[in-house]
This record gives C-alpha cells, sequence and structure tokens, in this order.
C-alpha cells in the first residue's frame, strides 16, 4: 500500500507540468471549474483529488496565467477559471517548446 501510494505521488510530481498545461489549454478555450477538470483529467487517466486539483489552480492564478470568478447559479456557486493573457502567451511558448521535446521523445518509437 505504501509503495503504490509512493508511486501515485511520483507520477503526481513528474506529470504535473504536463496536467498545469491542459488546465491552460481548456481555461484558453472557455470557462471551466474545479470538478469538470477532474473529470476531464480521469478520462485521460489521472486521478486528482480536489484537495491536489485546487492548489494547482491556486498557484497559477497567483502567477497570473488564469483569473477566476465566482458564479452563483440558484444556490450553487461555483468559480469559473479562464487563462489571463498572459497564461495564453505561457501556452503558446509551452505548445512548441513540447512539440519538439516530444517529437525528439517519439522518434524512435
Amino acid at each position: 500500500m505504501k509503495r503504490k501510494l509512493a508511486q501515485e505521488r511520483a507520477e503526481q510530481d513528474f506529470y504535473g507540468g504536463l496536467i498545469r498545461l491542459h488546465i491552460l489549454y481548456h481555461a484558453s478555450e472557455r470557462p471551466v471549474f474545479g470538478l469538470w477538470f477532474i473529470e476531464e483529467l480521469a478520462r485521460h487517466g489521472y486521478k486528482l483529488s480536489p484537495g491536489t486539483l485546487y492548489p494547482l489552480l491556486h498557484g497559477l492564478e497567483r502567477k497570473g496565467y488564469l483569473r477566476s470568478v465566482k458564479e452563483q447559479s440558484g444556490k450553487r456557486s461555483r468559480r469559473m477559471y479562464r487563462a489571463t493573457p498572459i497564461g495564453r502567451k505561457v501556452l503558446a511558448a509551452a505548445k512548441e517548446k513540447v512539440s519538439e521535446l516530444f517529437g525528439e521523445l517519439l522518434e524512435d518509437a
């Protein structure tokens, strides 16, 4: 059990940058919220808890890559996240770097 937990933490550390890019990608397309990200990432095989996701979102917001607004829908409210102009610039630059790196990584595949 301890080994599995340690492996999951190591994978989260390793893939954290990719997850941040995935968040920026979707937040640049339209406003999205935390539970949607959890479900979206689960479709790709990532199991993130709210305790893992929300610090990522808050960190991206603190750095100026995301902006959030609280939206009220009846009695429910949720925080919607959207990429900022800086976040979009960072995403565009990252796409170039990722394309180059992954191109090299997958050459032998």
